[in-house]
């Protein structure tokens, strides 16, 4: 019952995470276009302080839009904020995170191999991971290092590339992605919540008391529009993160935190051609470049040949054949002009008795499949913490693994599964197992 209660806090809170994720990120997306897009007003605009213009048709009418430089010449009745959504999206992801990767942490944040962590252990682990990152974020942004953004953004990229490494060297492959999502998500919120809602406030201030916005004030509006443009370059990445659990081909490859790296540069650089292109510059570089990276990464991350035909399991045997008078291929080879036929008989006989019969191929499989796999892919899994079979995948007969072959060899060839290798999977099973898959 409790897994099975954990899954509906688990679709409710993803479900809302998505929802809240769309409203954001659609809202950043709008305004970065938006303020790109602004045009220089006529001069009885400027007059009134406007700043830029733009003109709009949707939904079967003419909008007209305009930024002012500080403030408006009277603070208008209704003003709209923006903010829970990020802040909902953040607090659903932090509850996913608590459910998914804390509340069954031996199952997907732990990767024995790489560090044998108790669940408190990478827990506390996790938790030091992602606010301490966000804290060196702060530092930085708050310095001067944070005023020069060809230097604050290569400082960023230089940290978070660390940052995927590091992630890669504690948690689970799959947990290493989504930490690293988290820091972008945990980011973008503080930018938020420390950056801009405090400059708008301030310039909200100021006109409510019939105040000219000062110096101080105007820095807190440019370092707002700054973080602002950062968590749009973060956008991309984020909800490449937020989907890699349904790719195990990306986050369990061998230098998975590489690739990730790999598809921050792409999509980041696809992000800038956009904003470029808001701004009347038209630089088809910016999506070239990323189509390359993205072909290479591609043509790196391929996978080695797979024998399409199975390695016997090593608990399996062929059972000799012989007769009274002539050795088999499976007996001892000795020099038959010095051993007479009766030794000969004797020895196979005895090595007959030794070496059992075998089940077959499939049988032998089968029952690596049962013990390894089939405790989470079952109908109804016997593995704690698991009400269904993940993503609906149940693996207890060659058929099942006929129909999911293409999700077995790669989960199972990358290392993915079974997740943190709870039930002991071996490296022969595994090479055993891919091959097996490889040839129904």
């Amino acid at each position: 019952m409790g897994a099975y209660l954990l899954e509906w806090l688990s679709l409710f809170f993803r479900w809302f995470h998505v929802i809240a994720g769309v409203a954001w990120i659609g809202a950043s997306f709008y305004f970065v276009w938006l303020d790109l897009s602004l045009r220089k007003p006529p001069q009885w605009k400027a007059d009134k302080g406007i700043s830029g213009d733009l003109w709009a048709v949707h939904g079967g009418g003419f909008y007209e839009i305009a930024k002012y430089k500080l403030e408006p010449e009277e603070m208008p009745k209704t003003l709209h904020w923006f903010k829970w959504e990020a802040y909902t999206t953040w607090l659903t992801g932090a509850a996913m995170m608590s459910i998914v990767y804390y509340a069954n942490a031996t199952a997907y944040l732990i990767d024995p191999s790489k560090v044998p962590f108790t669940s408190i252990g990478a827990i506390a682990t996790s938790l030091l991971f992602l606010f301490g990152s966000y804290f060196i974020y702060e530092v930085i942004v708050r310095s001067h290092l944070g005023k020069n953004a060809f230097i604050f953004s290569t400082l960023i990229f230089i940290l978070l590339v660390i940052a995927s490494w590091g992630s890669y060297q504690l948690f689970s492959d799959r947990a290493s992605f989504i930490h690293i999502g988290a820091i972008l998500g945990t980011v973008m919120v503080g930018n938020v919540f420390f950056g801009i809602m405090p400059a708008q406030r301030a310039l909200v201030d100021c006109v409510r008391r019939g105040e000219k916005p000062g110096k101080e004030v105007a820095e807190l509006a440019l370092q707002a529009k700054n973080r602002s443009l950062m968590n749009n370059y973060f956008t991309l990445p984020l909800i490449f993160t937020m989907i890699s659990n349904h790719y195990p081909m990306m986050y369990a490859h061998e230098k998975g935190w590489l690739v990730l790296v790999f598809v921050g540069v792409i999509t980041a650089t696809a992000r800038h051609y956009f904003n470029q292109k808001h701004l009347g510059h038209k630089k088809p570089r910016y999506l070239v470049i990323p189509a390359i990276l993205t072909v290479l990464l591609i043509i790196w991350m391929r996978p080695e040949p797979i024998d399409p035909a199975p390695a016997m399991p090593a608990t399996a045997a062929v059972t000799p054949t012989t007769t009274n008078s002539t050795p088999t291929a499976t007996s001892a080879t000795t020099n038959t002009d010095n051993v007479n036929n009766s030794s000969v008989s004797n020895n196979a006989a005895t090595a007959a008795e030794a070496v059992p019969v075998s089940a077959s191929v499939d049988d032998a499989m089968m029952d690596v499949v049962h013990t390894r796999c089939s405790t989470c892919h079952a109908v109804q899994p016997t593995q704690q913490g698991f009400a269904a079979p993940p993503a609906g995948i149940i693996l207890q007969t060659p058929e099942d693994l006929k129909t999911h072959k293409a999700k077995i060899v790669t989960a199972v060839q990358t290392g993915y599964m079974p997740l943190g290798n709870i039930t002991q999977l071996t490296d022969i099973e595994r090479q055993q197992l891919v091959a097996y898959a490889s040839s129904l």
